[in-house]
């Protein structure tokens, strides 16, 4: 489970409803481009442009085309996964909103609920994980069912019942998080149940493990004997797979080289047996592909959403490769040696041989299932540690999604920066190098911290349990931390002066003790993974570093900061936490794990969670972004045949949603 997104979504810095008409050309400039063009509740929504796109071959642009449609017709795959009931809640969205359209607080407050509804796949908050409620009332809803022809009684205690699907992964300390979370994984059975079926079937001594129970849903029949019923062709989600599989093939046609079809190939087949060894062989040739302009994800990927770390949910990804950008990443993968032998972590968990470490970045094309409509900035894969260690892995940081949140703050004449940031000083330094710092932490964390370190033979990539994704993520955070601050970095010509990293820790300590939580309910504990990350590294080190006041709390005008005094001794912090959750890791330490997360990680301090609310609310911004998909249109010429494929700029949120609902629901 190592690549894992680095959702390090930066904190939206503004919102405008905007209501422009669409743009056929990807040659807008950036002052004459609306990025913003939604917000709602805690939300923005925003629409990124596709440099590069116009400099594609047509081979090419159909290669990307093909992609982005397998990649659409995930869509429902997603829904179903999070909760089984989510399909049956959005088919009736859809319906009252194609049927019905009304003018007053009540429909206002409904389109909120949709809106919401949509952005999360789900009736479940889509980083909280905590179920979503309609502000309108529930008769108000019953009538708006009635008049979409709707009549299905359970419907409305699926959506206001606080007792049904309380969490989408739940993260109860006391109760059978198997039972209490509303993933669609598990039917019928609970946690010890699961454990001790995997422990029955997984072999320890494998070098080569298969990554049990990716792609399948467990279920305890009547007859008391637990079953895996996969995710495949013929099996569970077949409509939605078999359109996948034949835009697939059509992108196999026109694949930029050899590598691409043969790992295209390889991805259809194992869509048709649902057998994980099939999945191994995808990912060795996808890894092996480092000359194409075009690449993709698309799969059963990441396993955040289940509560026991091992099922996967559906995630597509296309994307272009930024030439120029991507000189800085390509320095960091040629000398991904030097930084493995160089890392302050027990030699014992060091790779010999660091294989295979390509690093990119890249210009999204098309955002779909787990990636949709909010995404990464950055992605590792793949995860499977031991193909990672023997073939390599592919590293990205996606640049026009970044930038889009720049271009989108900028809209907005206040920042979450000026607020919690202590004095001008740290203002101009976080002006001056903030944004650099903060890109190449990232390339850090994606291109080389995903893949530092090993475990110690027969130790299992599941051994860290509900923990595995907050320990991966602080690991990869801190190998980026850590170097970011290393003179290697200005000898290699990445880091343009020696004190530029001071912006990022600045920040890094900033947001993890005190800005991410405008993003947790008052009084609610912390609990995403990512956020856990930043918390227990942040909390720690303030911690331990408070003898020597490494990290100070200070107080100016009643308002409370985090100021940065030591910045040498905190990256010795970053080391020595750096070098104990590899220890974890690699030794397969649960419960040290759990100390670690369970300490430092979960609980918010409720006087400074309120304030920090509280001089956020002021800003009027919005802690979550997500994003709308240009459409790529075919052009077709007097003889019926396509000239072109052009990326057209929607400004229609809910719009597109339902444009989806139509073209690409399967299930």
């Amino acid at each position: 489970m190592s690549m894992k997104h680095l959702i390090k979504i930066m904190i939206a810095i503004g919102s405008a409803v905007l209501a422009g008409a669409c743009s056929n050309s990807g040659q807008n400039a950036q002052n004459d481009f609306k990025y913003t063009i939604d917000s709602f509740a805690d939300l923005k929504v925003m629409r990124y442009q596709i440099p590069g796109w116009e400099n594609l071959s047509l081979q090419q642009k159909e290669y990307a085309f093909h992609l982005s449609e397998a990649a659409k017709y995930g869509r429902d795959i997603l829904w179903d996964q999070n909760c089984k009931d989510n399909l049956r809640v959005r088919h009736a969205l859809e319906a009252i909103l194609e049927t019905q359209v009304k003018d007053s607080p009540e429909w206002k407050d409904f389109l909120v609920y949709a809106k919401r509804v949509f952005f999360s796949n789900g009736i479940h908050h889509h980083y909280a994980e905590d179920k979503i409620f309609p502000a309108c009332p529930r008769e108000y809803f019953a009538s708006l069912l009635e008049g979409a022809g709707i009549n299905d009684p359970e419907l409305l205690d699926i959506i206001y019942d606080p007792a049904i699907y309380p969490q989408r992964r739940s993260t109860e300390t006391s109760g059978d998080i198997v039972k209490l979370s509303a993933v669609n994984f598990y039917e019928n059975v609970n946690r010890q149940e699961v454990e001790a079926y995997y422990a029955g079937i997984v072999d320890p001594k494998d070098p080569h493990p298969i990554s049990y129970g990716l792609n399948t849903k467990v279920v305890k029949g009547q007859d008391g004997v637990i079953r895996e019923f996969p995710w495949k062709i013929g099996g569970i989600y077949s409509p939605a797979i078999e359109k996948i599989c034949e835009e697939l093939a059509k992108a196999r046609e026109v694949a930029e080289n050899d590598i691409q079809k043969r790992a295209l190939g390889l991805l259809i087949e194992y869509y048709n047996t649902g057998d994980l060894r099939k999945w191994d062989e995808f990912n060795i040739e996808w890894v092996k592909d480092t000359i194409g302009t075009v690449d993709f994800i698309n799969g059963f990927i990441e396993d955040y959403n289940d509560p026991l770390g091992r099922k996967a949910s559906w995630e597509g990804y296309v994307n272009i490769k930024d030439f120029e950008a991507s000189k800085r990443t390509e320095i960091l993968s040629a000398n991904a040696q030097w930084f493995e032998d160089n890392s302050p972590v027990d030699p014992r968990f060091k790779k010999a041989q660091v294989k295979g470490i390509s690093a990119k970045v890249i210009n999204a094309v098309c955002l779909a299932g787990d990636s949709y409509p909010s995404t990464p900035i950055g992605i590792n894969l793949p995860n499977a540690d031991w193909i990672r260690k023997e073939h390599g892995s592919k590293s990205v940081t996606i640049a026009n999604i970044t930038h889009t949140y720049d271009y989108s703050s900028q809209e907005m004449p206040t920042s979450t920066l000026t607020e919690f940031a202590y004095d001008e000083k740290e203002v101009e330094m976080a002006k001056k190098w903030g944004t650099l710092a903060d890109e190449i932490h990232t390339d850090l964390h994606e291109c080389l911290g995903h893949g530092s370190g090993q475990l110690l033979p027969g130790v299992s990539t599941t051994a860290m349990g509900e923990y595995a994704s907050a320990l991966e993520e602080a690991r990869a955070d801190l190998f980026g931390l850590y170097y970011t601050a290393d003179p290697k970095m200005v000898e290699l010509g990445i880091m343009p002066d020696p004190e530029a990293y001071k912006a990022e820790y600045a920040n890094y300590i900033r947001n993890g003790l005190m800005v991410q939580f405008t993003r947790v309910e008052f009084g609610r504990p912390n609990t995403e993974a990512h956020m856990q990350n930043r918390k227990l590294i942040a909390q720690w080190c303030y911690e331990k570093g408070a003898p020597t006041r490494v990290i100070e709390k200070k107080y100016k005008n009643g308002k409370t900061y985090f100021v940065v005094n030591d910045y040498v001794k905190l990256r010795a912090l970053f080391a020595e936490l750096l070098a104990e959750v590899q220890r974890i890791k690699s030794e397969g330490d649960y419960e040290a794990g759990k100390n670690l997360i369970e300490t430092y990680a979960v609980h918010i301090d409720p006087d400074l969670h309120k304030e920090v609310l509280d001089r956020y609310k002021a800003l009027n911004l919005k802690p979550y972004g997500g994003f709308v998909n240009p459409e790529i249109q075919p052009v077709v010429g007097d003889d019926g045949t396509v000239t072109d494929y052009v990326p057209v700029y929607t400004d229609d949120y809910l719009g597109q949603m339902l444009l989806y609902g139509k073209k690409y629901g399967t299930l």
